[in-house]
């Protein structure tokens, strides 16, 4: 009886362990994955619904055009990852909608909208209501072979929406 008491014992302690492993590596995984580029979604309804939510919270919106076969557009995704005071900034005062340009659907009746696009990824600033206020190559935000820190941060600063005092 003892001895099935300690295997019982062992038994449950190894499966707990292996039950909080797998909830940490769970919950690392999900926290570091970033929103993809999706040919399959709407961009007309996802800013539809970006305006819904930018009108009641008073944020912008920002349009992330780009494609997952862009090293750059992950680049800047990296980015955000990696600043999170930035990342905190930006959905503090943005809602953020990726529309996708690829091969696959360049969405080109949602983007013929919006200025030529010269580089991706490709940054727009719309007001609360979905008007666009402002295109931006993000090329004007690298340095070498990254994203600038400070140039990325005073973008973000410029076109963010201004605080009632």
């Amino acid at each position: 009886m003892k001895r099935q008491s300690v295997f019982f014992l062992v038994g449950l302690f190894l499966a707990f362990g292996q039950m909080v492993a797998q909830t940490t590596d769970t919950t690392k995984a999900a926290s570091e994955q970033r929103e993809k580029f999706d040919p399959q979604r709407d961009p007309e309804q996802d800013l539809k619904a970006a305006v819904t939510l930018a009108s009641k919270s008073g944020q912008r919106i920002l349009l992330d055009v780009g494609g997952e076969w862009c090293i750059w557009c992950r680049k800047l995704d990296k980015f955000f990852q990696d600043n999170k005071d930035v990342s905190e900034f930006l959905h503090a005062n943005y809602v953020v909608v990726k529309v996708n340009w690829s091969k696959e659907n360049k969405n080109e009746k949602f983007l013929g909208k919006y200025p030529v696009i010269k580089g991706y990824p490709h940054l727009f600033v719309l007001d609360n209501k979905g008007q666009m206020l402002h295109s931006q190559d993000t090329g004007e935000l690298e340095s070498g072979d990254h994203h600038d820190r400070d140039k990325v941060f005073a973008f973000l600063k410029k076109w963010a929406p201004k605080k009632a005092s």
